[in-house]
């Protein structure tokens, strides 16, 4: 199968291993003319279908010193599925654009806090790709988007600084609603990769979901979820547990500042860390279809290049949607 092809594929296709039917039809505006002129369709050259049990990974690399590491090749990665080591079918590192969700708590304590949210907001926008789509979602004890109702996704800092400003700091917390919402806003995006960053002390008083819902659906989601966890030493709402689980369970990662200026640099690292992952897709070996959760393990080793840690997803469930 030719390269054009997968690359085709891994854009339909889901982080998590789901069935994938592909269909490439070439052809000029085949499909815009189907519903119009049913008569015309037998023009069409051909058309191609294939069926895929692709499960596709966002991979990040690191060396020793935490730098990341690029010119890795294809050869240069092993990944496991419960052990069994699998063939790779789809292989690149490319800045691509994302939909990123930044999900932002506005209870009470935070209020002191949002200046500097808002500025390493600004920062996230300038390190991420020009063509990324970004939203809002604001939440104290209740979650709205942030941005205007006509506005679902943009770019712009002053925009997105807006949008942050737009909800008070003030009452409880409802993290796990406002995770809830922010995965369901990424599937109106447009762009195959999605991203969570969740800035959060990690409590939650006023949820309608449980813990357990959350990170179910985060794991069953594409998307990889970055936790900010700003809290003071002795708050007692704060919960950096389920800011690890969250990202743990996507392939994200969690951060937690000494001091609230920190969190400029963090988002600026974020956003290279999504810049510079590498994407890698395998059709799995174990054909059972009965529902069941799969770990995945992913190394790198190349000559020269000493120790290297790859973070990516942890595992899906097959037979009944991503774990």
């Amino acid at each position: 199968m030719t390269a054009k092809l997968w690359k085709a594929a891994r854009c339909i296709a889901s982080a998590s291993a789901f069935l994938v039917l592909v269909v490439i039809v070439f052809g000029s505006h085949a499909g815009s003319q189907a519903s119009t002129a049913p008569d015309r369709q037998n023009t069409q050259p051909y058309r191609v279908s294939v069926d895929l049990n692709l499960v596709v990974l966002n991979a990040t690399v690191r060396d020793r010193q935490g730098r990341f590491v690029s010119g890795l090749h294809e050869q240069d990665f092993g990944v496991y599925e419960d052990g069994v080591r699998q063939s790779l079918r789809l292989f690149e590192h490319e800045d691509v654009p994302v939909t990123v969700g930044l999900i932002v708590d506005h209870s009470g304590s935070m209020q002191p806090k949002l200046g500097e949210v808002t500025g390493a907001a600004r920062s996230f926008v300038q390190f991420s790709n020009p063509q990324d789509e970004m939203f809002v979602v604001n939440f104290n004890e209740t979650v709205a988007l942030g941005l205007p109702g006509a506005i679902r996704f943009t770019n712009n800092p002053v925009e997105l600084e807006g949008a942050i400003w737009r909800t008070a700091a003030m009452g409880e917390t409802a993290l796990y609603d406002a995770v809830v919402s922010g995965l369901q806003q990424l599937q109106e995006g447009s762009r195959d990769k999605k991203v969570l960053v969740v800035i959060s002390d990690g409590g939650d008083n006023a949820s309608t979901h449980s813990l357990a819902q959350v990170t179910s659906r985060a794991a069953e989601s594409s998307a990889m979820i970055y936790t900010i966890g700003l809290f003071e030493a002795g708050d007692p709402d704060r919960n950096p547990a389920v800011l690890h689980r969250l990202a743990q369970a996507t392939g994200g990662e969690a951060f937690f500042p000494g001091e609230i200026g920190e969190v400029t640099a963090i988002c600026e690292g974020i956003a290279r860390d999504i810049r510079n992952q590498y994407t890698l897709g395998y059709v799995s070996t174990n054909t059972a279809q009965t529902p069941a959760s799969r770990s995945i393990r992913v190394v790198a080793r190349a000559a020269g290049r000493g120790k290297l840690s790859v973070r990516t997803r942890t595992g899906y469930r097959a037979g009944g949607g991503p774990r």
